[in-house]
């Protein structure tokens, strides 16, 4: 309070901190094709991604992730940043094409060195490795063989599955089969705006059953290879859908999109089935004949937890469109990403946007997650992803000050906490993203990192947000919205 004119004036209190369980994990995420570089070293031979970005006009100003940000040479300085943070977990995904260069055979000893090398780093500075094994990059010549479409595929990952889990196994004991093989299937093989870049929503469908396959087959594989304790999993995009009005059309809009970003994956894998209506909605595009007998027995594994990124809510409606395709940032393509609910349109939610576009809005955060706590009542939850780009910058002092991620990462932060205090299992949070990197189609253009890459130089410089994230990350205590953001 202070005195003012002989009066004593109450002042507001600022909001209390949350308080997070003890045993809540705090992490940062990053993706091998978006940060190693050493795109022919060492054995490493291309994947989709290579082949993408290096075909004119289909990432921005021709980027391509040949050095990206150079974390194949300067992996220690990385980690060293992250134990300065404080943070007590790191996803990282291993490159298919540097442990397997052809998809198939051996594994190349150096790449797995690499791996081996990080992961002992991790473990010396008291942070937990937790490896994904598939996050978008196909060795090429399983894509030149048919990709996944293919069920070839899926034997091809559960092989490659084994053999990253014998080499690593005694290092790394949480595991993540696909990193959201929405985007492999339906950005990749539909709409052509991720590698590989294909345009047959029939292919796409097809796809989506082998990374379903494939993830079980590898669930399988991982288990036959891991430690008893060892923790596997799968992380989904799962895309919580709003109809923009109480009309039936836009629900309906809503059931189809939900089918196809979220049902594809959460039916077989989780319940053994794929849901009666995409079965339905697609069945003049295909009779699903590809879906053999055993496949469903083969991927609904038991999961020691379920992966979920959320970046921004999906708004949909049965009516004419504001937007192309999506409200996710990959609209950019006259090929939908949706087969078979060729009348949804998608808009945008009100209030403020991202870098990307994208709303930021926490409460689609809440309700996803007790929306999976309602469905999966026995699943404990990871938040794999959250994040924000945004245009950052270095200042005169060589600083970089993000206050909007700051607000975006408190806001979800506390969409998380109330839905723990919903009942939700949710048991811990990876920020997306470590740091500044390759942003797929967006190239070099969208900066989503806790800290700041200068691109030529490889210079890192920890954003603001990354000092108040680690502060988070070491003292479990969520500061409310008002308080320093520095």
């Amino acid at each position: 309070m202070v005195i003012a004119a002989g009066h004593v004036v109450p002042q507001a209190e600022a909001p209390a901190a949350l308080t997070f369980p003890p045993s809540f994990i705090w992490g940062t995420a990053t993706a091998a094709y978006q940060i190693e570089g050493a795109a022919a070293l060492d054995g490493r031979t291309p994947s989709i991604w290579d082949t993408y970005s290096r075909t004119p006009g289909r990432v921005r100003n021709g980027d391509t992730g040949d050095v990206a940000t150079d974390h194949y040479h300067r992996w220690r300085e990385d980690v060293a940043i992250m134990a300065d943070l404080g943070v007590g977990a790191y996803r990282f995904s291993l490159a298919w094409p540097r442990i397997q260069p052809t998809g198939r055979g051996p594994s190349v000893q150096k790449g797995l060195d690499f791996y081996r090398r990080l992961t002992d780093e991790l473990l010396d500075k008291n942070i937990q490795p937790v490896a994904t094994l598939y996050h978008w990059d196909l060795p090429q010549e399983l894509e030149d063989a048919g990709g996944w479409p293919e069920r070839a595929t899926a034997e091809r990952f559960a092989e490659y599955a084994g053999l990253a889990a014998e080499a690593l196994g005694d290092r790394v004991r949480t595991w993540i089969t696909l990193n959201e093989p929405w985007c492999s299937a339906f950005l990749g093989y539909a709409s052509g705006v991720h590698a590989p870049g294909r345009t047959d929503p029939v292919a796409a469908l097809r796809a989506a059953h082998h990374l379903n396959l494939g993830h079980g087959k590898a669930v399988q594989a991982l288990r036959a290879n891991l430690p008893a304790d060892a923790q596997v999993s799968v992380t989904l995009n799962i895309h919580h859908v709003r109809p923009r009005s109480g009309a039936e059309e836009d629900a309906d809009a809503a059931s189809r999109i939900d089918a196809l970003a979220n049902r594809v994956f959460t039916g077989p894998m989780l319940q053994g089935a794929y849901p009666e209506d995409l079965l339905r909605d697609t069945a003049s595009l295909t009779d699903w004949s590809f879906v053999k007998d055993g496949d469903l027995r083969e991927i609904a594994q038991p999961l020691d937890f379920l992966g979920v990124n959320y970046y921004t809510p999906t708004l949909v409606s049965g009516g004419a469109a504001e937007t192309s395709h999506g409200s996710d940032g990959h609209g950019n393509s006259a090929h939908s990403p949706w087969p078979g609910a060729d009348g949804v349109s998608f808009h945008l939610p009100p209030g403020s946007t991202t870098a990307m576009g994208w709303a930021v809005d926490p409460t689609g955060l809440y309700d996803l997650l007790v929306r999976l706590k309602d469905d999966f009542p026995q699943l404990p939850l990871v938040i794999t992803e959250n994040g924000a780009a945004f245009d950052d910058y270095v200042n005169p002092e060589g600083e970089v000050n993000d206050p909007d991620r700051i607000a975006y990462l408190q806001g979800h932060l506390a969409a998380v906490h109330r839905a723990i205090q919903a009942g939700a299992d949710v048991r811990g949070y990876f920020l997306w993203s470590l740091l500044d990197n390759f942003e797929w189609g967006y190239g070099y253009s969208k900066r989503f990192g806790a800290v700041y890459v200068d691109y030529p130089t490889g210079k890192r410089i920890p954003k603001a947000s990354a000092r108040w994230y680690g502060g988070v990350a070491r003292t479990g205590l969520l500061p409310g919205p008002d308080s320093d953001q520095g």
